[in-house]
């Protein structure tokens, strides 16, 4: 399934997303946010706390799930992440059948779009500017937790 193109709804909620991300970054952590939307709402919304809870497996796209609680279905929801999702990420939003995730951006880590879409998730990816440039600041600022995060040696 090819990427496809975002709208304005799309970019709408990867507002919220990347509030999330912001104030991730300002907590001290790895600025990465998620929104999980359904029938155009937002249903569950959080951010990576690996940092501040100390927790490995608190990413964005994690927090925002949890925080969205258990359902007993996924189909007609959408994820909105302000950073292509990580293999743990990308298996998780696999596992639960969410069928559309929509992607911040890829510059600073290409994460794993292409799994998702040839999967059969519909995958729009906006290049946010400002998604990229915090991601990119907090890459600058602090190496060595987000190598920590991606799990690579400094």
């Amino acid at each position: 399934m090819p990427i496809v193109k975002a709208n304005d709804q799309d970019r709408a909620f990867m507002r919220a997303a990347y509030a999330e991300a912001k104030a991730g970054f300002d907590e001290g952590g790895l600025p990465i946010g998620a929104v999980l939307t359904e029938n155009g709402e937002i249903i569950g919304r959080g951010h990576n706390r690996r940092v501040q809870e100390g927790d490995p497996i608190a990413h964005g796209e994690m927090d925002c799930l949890r925080r969205a609680g258990r359902r007993r279905s996924y189909g007609a929801t959408a994820l909105y992440t302000t950073l292509s999702p990580c293999m743990m990420c990308t298996g998780t939003i696999l596992q639960f059948g969410i069928p559309r995730v929509v992607v911040g951006e890829d510059k600073n880590f290409d994460g794993n779009i292409g799994f998702l879409s040839e999967r059969g998730v519909e995958v729009a990816l906006l290049q946010d500017p400002d998604c990229i440039e915090l991601m990119g600041r907090f890459i600058r600022e602090h190496p060595e937790i987000w190598n920590e995060d991606i799990a690579e040696d400094d």
